[in-house]
């Protein structure tokens, strides 16, 4: 993909302000990881770490891999069912252990 150099330097001005969406930090000074560095790179993790399973969950059991298109509204009504879906079958133990109870 082509980008014009404005938006380049816009990129790049906003990876260096410290931009808490940015990746991990791969980079290493004298072959150790910062402590700092390590925190923010466990916070961003177990983020992306909740994200991706539910997308998994959503993708794999309710088959969202690919989408017919069938209209942006029907499209957005099976996407927002199967994210509610997906909700329940993340917390279906839970779930079962509170009836249980």
């Amino acid at each position: 993909m082509l980008t014009s150099p404005s938006s380049m330097q816009f990129e790049s001005e906003f990876e260096s302000a410290g931009n808490p969406l940015s990746p991990n930090k791969r980079h290493r000074h004298r072959g150790v990881v910062n402590e700092t560095e390590r925190a923010k790179n466990r916070a961003k993790s177990k983020v992306r770490a909740k994200v991706e399973h539910a997308i998994g969950v959503i993708k794999r059991v309710f088959g969202f891999a690919k989408v017919r298109y069938r209209g942006i509204a029907k499209n957005a009504d099976r996407l927002f069912v199967a994210c509610a879906l997906a909700n329940l079958f993340i917390a279906r133990r839970r779930l079962l252990r509170l009836a249980a109870a």
